[in-house]
C-alpha cells in the first residue's frame, strides 16, 4: 500500500478514498485525529475534505459504538458533551472516554410484559417483528427528536443518553405515551401516536429509571463506544426499583439530582411538562446500591396518582425519623400519621381480613383510619406494646390486600413492623421475666394458680397478659427504650436495591 506522499501526486477521490477505507476497516486508524495526522500532507486540498469527511462517518461507524449516529445538527447539546470537536472540521471530532460531568443523563427502561407477548406471538410472527421493529426504530425516532440517542439492549431493554434532566424525562414521558397510549406530553413535535401495523400492538407499560446531573457519577466509554460505569449501573437499579414498586403499571425513578436539575433547567425557560403542570415528584427517600445510598423521587405523571402529593409531606416526615434513628416513638408516631392520610387521600376500597380486626370484618378508608388511631393509642398512650405490634401486623395485611395502595408506603410499613417485632421480641422476653419474679406480689392468694398454670400454656400465657399490664411492673416505658438504645443497629432500616 503506497503511502498518502505517494498519492497525493495526481489521485482520485476514489483512490484516497480507498486508502482511508483500509486504513480504518484494518483498525490501523480508530480515531479521527490520528486520520489527520496520516492525511496531513492533503489537507490544505479542499477537494479532500468531502472524502475526509466520508472516512469520518466510517469511522464513527465502526469505533464509537453506542454513539455511531450522533451528530452535531440532531444532537447539539449531547455533541458538545461528548465530543472533542475538530477545529478544522466542526463536524467531525473525537470522542471522549470517560465523562465525569454533571450534564449527562442515562434513562434505563424496560418494557413490560414482553416475554409473555413473544410467547403468545409464537403463531403470529409479524405481530412480533412489528413489535421489535417500534423497538428499534420509534424509540430511536422520539430520542432523536429529543436530542438524544437511544440503544436496544437484551430483546426489551433500552438505554438512552441525554444532555439534561428535561431531556431525559420527556423522551422517558414520551416512550412510554407511545406505548401506553398514553397523551401526557401532548408535544406536537414529538409525536407518539402510533401509525400503520403498530397501531395493532397491545398497550404496554414501561418501567424506567433515570440518572446523572452529578459530578461525581462518571460515564465511561470503552474502546468501542461501549458505556460503563457506575451511572449507568445506578440506572438499572432505579429502573429495577420502578418495576418492584410498579409490576403492572408504568412508573419512573429518578435520582434526586435529576429532579433539582430539572427545576433549575426550568426556571428561566419553561418545557413544556412544566408549562402544563404534567409531572409531580415523589419524594421516595433512600436506596443503597453498593454501598452508596442514592436519594430518590418517584416522577407521578399520571392524573390518577397525583392524590400522592396529598401525604409527600408526611412521607418525607417519616424518611427523616428513620434516617435520625428515633424508633422510641416518633416513627411510630409518623407511620401512623402516614397511613391516615393514605386511606383518606387514595381512592375508595373495601377488603375482608381473615380475621376480624377489632371487631371489623369488613375495612375500607374510614375503618383503616380507625385501625391507625387505635394503634397510636396503643403505642403512645396505654404503651401496650404488644397490641401495638399487632395493629401493625393487622395493618400490612390489609394493605396488601388493596390493589391500590401506594407500593412504597407498603414496603416501609413491612419494614418498620418488622423492626419493633424484633423489639418486642427482646422486650417480651424480659419482661417475662420480671412477671416470673415478681408474681407472688403480683397475683397475691392467686400465685397457687398461676404455678398450676404454668403447666397449661394457654393459662399461662392469658395470666402472663394480666401480669404485663399490672401495676406493679412501673418501668414498663424504661425497659422499651432502653432495649430501642440496646438494638440501635439492629433497627438501621434502609430499603435495598441490587444485588446482594
Amino acid at each position: 500500500m503506497k503511502n498518502i506522499a505517494e498519492y497525493n501526486s495526481g489521485m482520485t477521490e476514489y483512490e484516497f478514498f480507498s486508502f482511508l477505507y483500509d486504513k480504518i476497516i484494518t483498525k490501523q486508524i480508530t480515531t479521527f485525529s490520528s486520520l489527520k495526522e496520516l492525511i496531513f500532507p492533503v489537507l490544505k486540498d479542499k477537494w479532500t475534505h468531502p472524502v475526509i469527511m466520508r472516512g469520518f462517518l466510517l469511522l464513527k461507524r465502526m469505533n464509537w459504538g453506542f454513539f455511531a449516529s450522533i451528530c452535531p445538527n440532531n444532537h447539539k447539546k449531547l455533541w458538545k458533551e461528548l465530543v472533542i470537536t475538530d477545529k478544522d472540521f466542526p463536524e467531525a471530532g473525537d470522542l471522549k472516554k470517560t465523562l465525569q460531568i454533571s450534564n449527562l443523563y442515562v434513562a434505563m427502561l424496560d418494557i413490560h410484559g414482553y416475554t409473555k407477548f413473544c410467547m403468545e406471538s409464537r403463531k403470529n410472527l409479524s405481530m412480533m417483528h412489528t413489535l421489535d421493529w417500534a423497538i428499534e426504530n420509534e424509540i430511536r425516532r422520539i430520542s432523536t427528536q429529543c436530542g438524544a440517542i437511544s440503544q436496544r439492549e437484551r430483546g426489551d431493554e433500552m438505554v438512552v443518553v441525554a444532555a439534561s434532566a428535561t431531556d431525559a424525562l420527556m423522551i422517558t414521558l414520551c416512550i412510554i405515551d407511545y406505548f401506553g397510549k398514553t397523551n401526557t406530553v401532548d408535544n406536537p413535535d414529538i409525536p407518539t401516536k402510533r401509525t400503520g401495523n403498530a397501531e395493532a400492538l397491545p398497550v404496554f407499560k414501561i418501567s424506567a429509571g433515570i440518572t446523572g446531573g452529578n459530578t461525581q457519577s462518571p460515564l465511561i466509554i470503552t474502546e468501542r463506544g461501549n458505556l460503563s460505569g457506575f451511572l449507568l449501573n445506578s440506572g438499572a437499579r432505579l429502573q429495577t426499583r420502578a418495576n418492584e414498586l410498579s409490576p403492572k403499571e408504568s412508573r419512573i425513578m429518578v435520582a434526586k439530582q435529576v429532579m433539582m436539575n430539572y427545576e433549575k433547567e426550568n426556571i428561566a425557560n419553561k418545557s413544556i411538562l412544566k408549562e402544563k403542570s404534567s409531572i409531580y415528584f415523589f419524594d421516595t427517600g433512600h436506596i443503597e446500591f453498593k454501598g452508596v445510598m442514592i436519594p430518590t423521587c418517584e416522577v407521578v405523571f399520571d392524573k390518577k396518582e397525583r392524590y400522592k402529593e396529598d401525604f409527600a409531606d408526611l412521607m418525607t416526615k417519616l424518611f427523616s425519623s428513620i434516617r435520625d434513628n428515633l424508633w422510641e416513638q416518633r416513627i411510630y408516631q409518623d407511620l401512623m400519621d402516614l397511613l391516615t392520610r393514605v386511606a383518606q387521600a387514595m381512592p375508595k376500597f373495601s377488603v375482608t381480613p381473615k380475621e376480624p380486626v377489632h371487631g371489623m370484618q369488613t375495612i375500607g378508608n374510614e375503618s383503616y383510619v380507625h385501625i391507625c388511631r387505635l394503634a397510636r393509642k396503643a403505642y403512645c398512650v396505654s404503651e401496650d406494646y404488644n397490641l401495638a405490634v399487632q395493629f401493625l401486623k393487622h395493618l400490612v395485611e390489609i394493605s396488601e390486600q388493596i390493589p391500590s395502595f401506594e407500593r412504597l408506603v407498603l414496603d416501609y410499613l413491612k419494614g418498620i413492623t418488622e423492626k419493633y417485632q424484633i423489639l418486642f421480641d427482646a422486650f417480651e422476653t424480659r419482661i417475662n421475666k420480671e412477671v416470673d419474679d415478681k408474681a407472688t406480689m403480683i397475683f397475691g392468694e392467686h400465685f397457687k394458680t398461676w404455678n398450676a398454670a404454668k403447666n397449661g400454656c394457654q393459662i399461662y400465657n392469658k395470666m402472663r397478659d394480666i401480669g404485663r399490664k399490672s401495676k406493679i411492673i412501673t418501668m414498663r416505658k424504661t425497659l422499651w427504650l432502653s432495649l430501642i438504645s440496646q438494638n440501635k443497629e439492629k433497627l438501621e432500616f434502609m430499603l435495598y436495591s441490587g444485588k446482594k
